[in-house]
């Protein structure tokens, strides 16, 4: 096959994803518009933020992770017509959905003792700890909207998840604002006021989506019949079977940037606020990789259900390309504006903290060097993985991530980051030989399983 074999899925590609990429931007940029709003207040405001984040991170990786395996089933069900398969796909997803939003929001509200253990500056810990209260209840609304949004995807409408998104942005701006400086009427809370912002953008999101989709004719046959009656342990396994390694897998990645995230706090306030900054980028340009990998998990779905192995491969190896050069792009910007990224997220025109934003911004700029490079790393294993999400297969990814990220990638940056000079782009450099190390591995994984595919239908 030669190169337009693949371009020419390019648009039908960009067309599924981009309301998807949209949609993980507006989560991405809750997050960044924290950062800047709180950034003003000063360093330690910031790394309080990083530290509280750090660990609604960890759970929302477990959420969103489980969550994810609601797409391919859904685009499987919508590849056979099935609308009965579809619905008991959507009603035990929005279950199980349910049942770990409240879990996960136990876990972190019990666990917050945990963050004065971890060798973090006191003033920071104790700025974090309000913070992380409030974002942790988050949980809930954002993981059940995870249920609906899989579902959504699934059945290749990605747009609603978007316009949910963009609205919960404009939400969260306005309460920040309102909130973090107490403007008008409103009490200044500092960085409890972003939390403020991220609670009430979260249910407004659910809102809106659990409204758009029962007014589309197309989903009224998906919200029909629900009760707990019909909730079946054998579909709840089935989902789980699929959710439980894709959380796994999710939470490996998480929580090796969670732990560059407290390996910096060890080095100190600038280290630790110019890692939020420097990963506040990184997660910004990785949501296109997400909405791509998350396009692939439909389109390797949908070929699945239709047993078409040969344009699986096609569409497959399409997205893979497509990832590889957007994340090229993104590359170039960090290393032409790696100084001038950093600026923007601290008061460069505050005489007393000075000395001290110009240090974070310098360390931040390292950061960006080296994340320039592992943009394309990242983009490939993130897109292969949705892949092989698509075909189902996630219990041995799952393991080839472990080892990537906590075997080779973290230890790499415990060495580098603590015990040589190269401190923070050290940390960075570990996650960089992880993803590596997760993207090669992941790609030779789907094309055995595809090559397997091929031959087990021509054979029969």
């Amino acid at each position: 096959m030669n190169l337009s074999t693949y371009t020419k899925e390019f648009s039908y590609n960009l067309r599924l994803a981009y309301p998807i990429i949209l949609g993980m931007l507006g989560h991405t940029v809750v997050g960044i518009v924290d950062n800047i709003m709180v950034g003003k207040l000063g360093p330690t405001e910031l790394a309080a933020v990083s530290l509280g984040n750090s660990f609604v991170f960890i759970a929302m990786s477990l959420g969103i992770g489980f969550s994810t395996a609601i797409t391919p089933l859904a685009a499987q069900a919508d590849g056979k017509k099935s609308i009965e398969e579809g619905r008991s796909i959507f009603h035990h997803g929005l279950y199980l959905c349910t049942i770990l939003g409240v879990v996960l929001f136990g876990l972190i509200f019990f666990s917050k003792p945990l963050i004065g253990f971890m060798g973090q500056p006191d003033n920071v810990v104790e700025l974090a700890k309000p913070y992380l209260d409030i974002v942790a209840f988050s949980l809930i609304p954002l993981i059940i909207f995870q249920g609906y949004k899989q579902f959504a995807d699934g059945m290749s409408e990605t747009k609603y998840s978007m316009w949910a998104t963009i609205l919960g942005n404009v939400v969260n701006v306005v309460l920040n604002y309102l909130f973090i400086y107490g403007i008008w009427i409103f009490p200044e809370l500092g960085i409890v006021g972003a939390g403020i912002g991220t609670i009430a953008s979260r249910f407004v999101m659910l809102g809106y989506m659990h409204y758009v989709m029962k007014k589309k004719e197309k989903f009224h046959h998906f919200f029909e019949k629900f009760s707990l009656q019909n909730i079946k342990k054998k579909v709840n396994i089935e989902i789980i079977r699929l959710g439980a390694p894709s959380a796994m897998q999710m939470f490996f990645e998480v929580g090796l940037f969670t732990g560059a995230i407290w390996l910096s706090g060890v080095l100190g306030i600038m280290n630790q606020a110019a890692n939020q900054i420097a990963l506040s980028l990184a997660s910004f340009t990785f949501m296109f990789a997400m909405g791509l990998s998350v396009a692939a998990s439909i389109r390797v779905g949908n070929q699945k259900g239709l047993a078409d192995y040969k344009q699986l491969r096609v569409v497959a190896f399409s997205i893979f390309l497509l990832a590889i050069i957007v994340e090229t792009f993104f590359a170039l910007i960090f290393v032409l504006f790696h100084t001038q990224l950093p600026a923007l997220f601290v008061d460069m025109n505050n005489v007393n903290d000075l000395a001290v934003n110009t240090e974070v911004v310098s360390i931040a700029a390292q950061l960006l060097l080296v994340a320039a490079v592992f943009q394309i790393s990242d983009g490939i294993q993130v897109v292969v993985l949705g892949a092989l999400r698509g075909l189902q297969d996630v219990k041995v990814p799952m393991y080839i991530t472990f080892v990537a990220y906590w075997v080779v990638g973290f230890p790499i940056s415990i060495y580098l980051g603590l015990y040589t000079e190269l401190k923070g782009a050290g940390i960075w450099i570990g996650l960089l030989a992880g993803l590596s190390i997760a993207a090669l591995f992941l790609y030779l994984r789907f094309v055995r399983l595809t090559n397997r595919l091929l031959v087990e239908k021509t054979s029969k």
